[in-house]
């Protein structure tokens, strides 16, 4: 895909949809760059990343890794100087009543746009407020890309849905759900997200209801009563065949994932009962007592380093992999509304075509406007699959150089903790020696 766009939305006819630039994409590729996944040249962090090809970085710290990832996030914070909406989800709460038991989160937000009547606000919300909202977003904007949700009861690993665990998993991906929609250019303006970010008593709102659904929410409703598609245009056809390798890959790796951390479950408890050992030994020998020691401090630090490193694995790697696994189901979503409105634009071509002699035939007007219909939809889905793709590099390269980060960080910890006990085992000879003599 380009990475640069024209400024205006070009005209209806025989072109391809690439050459349909979406009103605001051009913007978007200032403030967020989104080049092609071939081309690295501008990317952010990329003068101080360093790769196995040669790339020059500063060696100057053992831990080089971690500067690098501080670097990064950096870069990709200076983005934020551009906005004008920043929401934060923080502070979760357990409510207990005699009908339910539920968690709520403060949602506050700091904004300078006029459509808000204060600069900064502070609410509660519970999940479902956030899949009410999600939901309105779905009906009134039909023709984008809803960032999704993560699942209302079940998540993998874990059982207990008010423990600490699943309330911080939860709450770092509502976190990252409204920051998404809060960055997104059109939705962002939404009426609904404004009044779930402001209004005090959501519940009140809810009853009440904002106006019906636009105009284009209907048409993507339309039933075109079996009519079969022609085909997807071939940038459409593309991103389906895309999205399926792309499921398949993230499968793949989250099968792999979920194995290896089990795996490191079981070697972490075998590592507790296997320092212990050499702490009970050590009593029984006076010569060996240091040493042995020593061992035992070793093991229970490497089995320390590995608990950290399986449980950024699970609480940074496989959420990330599970909120792309809904990103895909969401974008396949779109691209079924996407051909809904296409199939009732051909529908009708068809209709006016068999009565074209009629005098009762359906007025062009109405043709030309469900073509405009089309047009826009591909326009907007595909702004928001380019906004996507660049927002999936940044979260995979930040995700993979924080998982190399903490593995060079794990290894480095088990390497010192041997290290630590090297001397113990080479002055013991030496010491034996004397004893003897």
């Amino acid at each position: 895909m380009s990475a640069s766009t024209p400024k205006t939305l070009c005209t209806s006819g025989q072109q391809s949809i690439q050459d349909i630039c979406h009103p605001l994409s051009a913007e978007e590729s200032v403030r967020t760059p989104s080049p092609d996944v071939g081309n690295t040249t501008g990317s952010i962090g990329e003068k101080d990343l360093s790769l196995p090809n040669g790339t020059p970085v500063d060696t100057s710290s053992p831990a080089s890794s971690s500067s690098l990832l501080n670097r990064l996030q950096l870069d990709d914070d200076l983005d934020g100087e551009t906005r004008d909406l920043f929401v934060t989800v923080d502070d979760p709460k357990k409510h207990v009543s005699t009908m339910e038991t539920y968690i709520t989160y403060r949602v506050s937000t700091k904004t300078t746009r006029v459509e808000f009547d204060l600069p900064e606000y502070s609410v509660r919300r519970r999940y479902q407020d956030f899949d009410w909202l999600r939901i309105k977003l779905e009906d009134t904007q039909p023709t984008h890309l809803i960032p999704p949700l993560p699942e209302k009861f079940v998540m993998k690993g874990v059982v207990d849905r008010f423990s600490e665990e699943f309330v911080e998993t939860r709450r770092k991906a509502l976190d990252k759900f409204l920051k998404r929609v809060a960055d997104h250019p059109v939705l962002s303006f939404n009426e609904h997200f404004n009044v779930f970010l402001s209004a005090k008593d959501l519940n009140a709102y809810k009853k009440q209801g904002l106006a019906l659904l636009t105009k284009m929410g209907e048409s993507v409703k339309y039933v075109t009563g079996g009519y079969k598609l022609r085909g997807r245009p071939l940038e459409f056809a593309a991103m389906g065949d895309y999205l399926d390798v792309f499921t398949q890959k993230l499968g793949t790796i989250d099968r792999i994932a979920q194995r290896i951390i089990k795996e490191q479950s079981e070697y972490l408890v075998e590592l507790r009962e296997y320092g212990p050992v050499y702490s009970s030994w050590a009593g029984f020998e006076g010569p060996l007592q240091e040493p042995l020691e020593g061992v035992a401090g070793c093991v229970a630090n490497c089995a320390g380093a590995l608990d950290e490193l399986t449980e950024d694995m699970s609480d940074d790697f496989l959420p990330v992999l599970r909120e792309y696994v809904l990103y895909i189901e969401s974008m396949k979503t779109v691209l079924k509304k996407r051909d809904n409105v296409q199939a009732e634009y051909e529908a009708k071509l068809e209709a006016v075509a068999f009565r074209k002699e009629e005098r009762t035939a359906q007025p062009p007007t109405d043709v030309e406007k469900c073509q405009d219909r089309v047009e826009c939809f591909n326009a907007d889905l595909k702004a928001d699959w380019d906004r996507w793709q660049n927002n999936k590099r940044q979260d995979f390269r930040q995700l993979l150089t924080g998982m190399a980060d903490r593995n060079i960080q794990y290894y480095e910890k088990c390497l010192s903790a041997w290290e630590s006990i090297i001397p113990l085992l080479q002055d013991r000879p030496e010491n034996t020696k004397t004893e003897t003599s």
